[in-house]
C-alpha cells in the first residue's frame, strides 16, 4: 500500500472572507453595524482584507475556522499536528476502539526511505506482523485494547479531526509545509493547502494572507545555511501552483 495520506476539508465558517472583513472593519469604520454583515459582499471584501492584511493585523483571521479529516497518516505525524495547540483535535481511539487490523501495509505506515532498502523493508514488514498477531493475541486473551495497544509502534494508521483558524492555519503551514518539515506532515500540510485552493469562496486568502511556508510568507527562506539546494524555487514555484492552479 503507498504512504496515502487522504486530507478533506469537510465544513468551514459560513463566508469566511465576509465575516473575516465584518470583523476587521469594526475598527476603523465608523458607520460599523451588526446588520452591516449581511450586506456584506465579495466586491466589500476584495476592497478591505487584502488592505487590511497587507497592514499585518492578522488576528481578524481569527474568526474565520475551518475543519479537516485526515486519514491514513501515522501516529507519529499526529504526534506533531497536535503540538500546535491552538486547534481543536479528535482522533481514533486506540482505547475504545478494538483495531481491525488486517495486513502490514494497510495497518501501519513505512517510510520510503525504509522501502528502498528491501532487507531492512523485510524486517520491517517481520516486526509490524509480530505486533499485529500480538496485539491479537493479547486481546483474544482478556486483556482489553487500551492495554492491549501498548505493543503497537507509533507508524499505525490513524485519523483524526482538525479545526483551526485561519491564523493558526497560517502559523502551521508557516513551519510545516517548509521543506524541511518531515515528510509527513509536511505532505498534509500541502494537502491541507490545496483543499482550501479547491473552494472558491475560500481560495483569495491563499495570496492575501500569504497562507504557506514561510520563505511564502516573508519573502525569504528564514532557515538560511540550513536550506535545501533549490527549495526556494522548488517552493516558490509549487505554491504559486496551488493559489493560481
Amino acid at each position: 500500500m503507498e504512504n496515502k495520506i487522504r486530507v478533506t476539508l469537510v465544513n468551514y465558517t459560513k463566508k469566511p472572507l465576509e465575516t473575516v472583513t465584518w470583523a476587521a472593519l469594526i475598527s476603523y469604520w465608523e458607520g460599523w453595524e451588526t446588520g452591516a454583515f449581511g450586506r456584506m459582499t465579495m466586491n466589500d471584501v476584495e476592497m478591505h482584507l487584502p488592505k487590511v492584511l497587507g497592514y499585518g493585523h492578522e488576528s481578524v483571521l481569527e474568526h474565520a475556522t475551518l475543519t479537516f479529516a485526515i486519514e491514513g497518516c501515522s501516529r507519529a505525524c499526529t504526534h506533531q499536528l497536535v503540538r500546535h495547540r491552538l486547534a481543536s483535535y479528535t482522533q481514533q481511539s486506540q482505547r475504545y476502539i478494538k483495531l481491525d487490523l488486517n495486513d502490514v501495509e494497510e495497518t501501519f505506515v513505512i517510510p520510503e526511505s525504509v522501502r528502498e532498502k528491501p532487507e531492512l523493508y523485510q524486517k520491517w514488514k517481520d516486526f509490524m506482523k509480530n505486533a499485529i498477531e500480538l496485539y491479537e493475541e493479547t486481546c483474544r486473551a482478556g486483556i482489553h485494547q487500551e492495554d492491549a495497544r501498548f505493543i503497537l509502534p507509533q507508524a499505525i494508521r490513524t485519523k483524526i479531526v482538525v479545526t483551526m483558524n485561519l491564523r493558526e492555519l497560517k502559523h502551521f503551514l508557516g513551519l510545516r509545509a517548509c521543506e524541511r518539515a518531515q515528510w509527513e506532515i509536511r505532505e498534509v500540510a500541502w494537502k491541507m493547502l490545496e483543499e482550501i485552493a479547491k473552494v472558491d469562496e475560500l481560495k483569495p486568502i491563499i495570496k492575501w494572507a500569504k497562507l504557506g511556508p514561510r520563505c511564502i510568507q516573508l519573502g525569504y527562506c528564514p532557515e538560511r545555511e540550513l536550506m535545501p539546494p533549490g527549495c526556494l524555487k522548488r517552493t516558490r514555484e509549487k505554491w504559486k501552483n496551488v493559489a493560481e492552479g
